[in-house]
């Protein structure tokens, strides 16, 4: 009977794991502006926006177009998938997923001008848990980092 009962919980595990990894996403529920997007209750986001974001954004020295570009590249170059908005309306929304379990992350990001440059906005968070561990913060951050280019920025 142990050994039964051993064997449910280890293939209901399994099977939980398999659906947070293969659910689908919904990309109009995931597509959000960071101007405008309620903070979560839980630690498991990074948000990069002029009032109340834990990060203030940074202004590049390149057209806003010019500036989605090269984050499509790079937010590309890191594994991401474009789910929502696209380069052309400087407002884009990224899957992600976690390296060994597949957990879906999004990243939602805008770029608005900013002078005679741009700025980008950014809102990372997780689909499921409570926390990330950072995880959604380094990315944003290395992403930021890639984009730091002595031409990018002030």
């Amino acid at each position: 009977m142990i050994r039964f009962v051993i064997v449910v919980a280890g293939l209901a595990a399994v099977l939980l794991l398999a659906w947070i990894r293969f659910a689908p996403s919904d990309p109009a529920r995931w597509h959000e502006d960071p101007r405008l997007v309620t903070r979560p209750n839980t630690p498991n986001f990074h948000l990069i926006r002029m009032v109340g974001g834990d990060a203030m954004p940074q202004v590049f020295q390149i057209s806003p177009e010019a500036l989605a570009a090269r984050v499509d590249e790079v937010a590309r170059a890191d594994g991401a998938t474009l789910i929502a908005g696209s380069v052309r309306g400087l407002h884009m929304t990224y899957l992600s997923r976690t390296r060994i379990m597949g957990y879906p992350d999004y990243t939602s990001v805008l770029i608005e001008p900013a002078g005679e440059g741009a700025m980008l906005l950014a809102f990372a968070r997780s689909r499921f848990g409570h926390s990330d561990m950072g995880v959604n913060r380094a990315r944003l951050e290395r992403w930021l980092k890639a984009l730091e280019r002595p031409e990018l920025t002030e």
